[in-house]
């Protein structure tokens, strides 16, 4: 980490990082440019690994430092994480309900949410911005927490969420784009859609370091609150997703990996 990096601003340092995870998003999708197709195996095995990052993260990162803030501000240590955390779900449940969108691999008409004559690209672009939003509010909120001087949530813990984020936008990247061009879809629209979601991410990201560095007594229920929206995407999207051809032991193998490297990039990092 470069002494560069470390005198910024945590909402700036939030804005790079989002910046970084959403740059892996394009470089994952890039794939397209290559390949029409991904092997149905590789994708569930992806999504896992995917999976796994996200549910790490989601108490090294997040829940551990939500837990330690809460005791620091003068909470019972688990109120703030239970509550943010089920509020979290429950805000991604809403958003669920309310934005319409399309996951990957199922036809027009099962898109979820109100009835629209939204074209299926737009469906798509939907049901992934979904997906980023937490990703990005999670990258924020631990350089906001860093910021703050929580000892479980130092600056390297915040930099290891945002690389773990990274590294598994990657396949998610691939695992956008190549269906869409194996649709017929050309390179350069498949691209555009596996890229376009992501750049919800730095938003995100700006928005969550700004929420705890400017209203501090929120912090623990901001990181709990993140946690719970990942989790919540997990269970509903990418596990089910990864179960529909018959994969899920691949899957699940996946899914440990992707915890396990998570949790050493936050151990040894952080």
């Amino acid at each position: 980490m470069t002494d560069w990096f470390q005198q910024q601003g945590p909402v700036f340092q939030a804005l790079l990082a989002g910046g970084f995870t959403w740059a892996l998003t394009a470089m994952g999708a890039g794939v397209v440019f290559g390949l029409t197709s991904v092997n149905r195996k590789l994708f569930d095995a992806m999504l896992g690994f995917a999976g796994g990052v996200m549910l790490a993260a989601s108490y090294w990162s997040l829940l551990a430092p939500s837990i330690e803030a809460a005791s620091e501000q003068g909470w019972p240590s688990w109120l703030p994480a239970a509550v943010g955390f089920l509020f979290g779900g429950a805000f991604l449940y809403g958003m669920d309900r309310s934005l319409p969108h399309l996951h990957r691999g199922l036809p027009t008409q099962s898109a979820e949410g109100p009835k629209t004559a939204w074209q299926r690209s737009v469906l798509l672009i939907a049901a992934i911005t979904l997906h980023n939003i937490p990703e990005g509010l999670a990258v924020g909120v631990a350089f906001g927490s860093a910021a703050a001087g929580i000892e479980s949530a130092p600056l390297s813990g915040a930099t290891a969420l945002a690389i773990g984020i990274g590294l598994q936008n990657i396949p998610e990247g691939i695992a956008v784009a190549v269906p869409l061009r194996g649709e017929g879809m050309s390179r350069t629209k498949a691209w555009m859609i596996g890229q376009a979601s992501a750049i919800v991410e730095p938003i995100a990201a700006v928005i969550g370091a700004a929420i705890v560095v400017y209203a501090a007594p929120v912090l623990p229920f901001a990181l709990s609150f993140a946690a719970g929206a990942m989790v919540y995407v997990v269970v509903e999207e990418l596990i089910p997703e990864t179960h529909q051809k018959g994969n899920e032991d691949l899957a699940t193998l996946f899914l440990m990996l992707g915890f396990a490297v998570m949790m050493v990039l936050d151990v040894s990092l952080g």
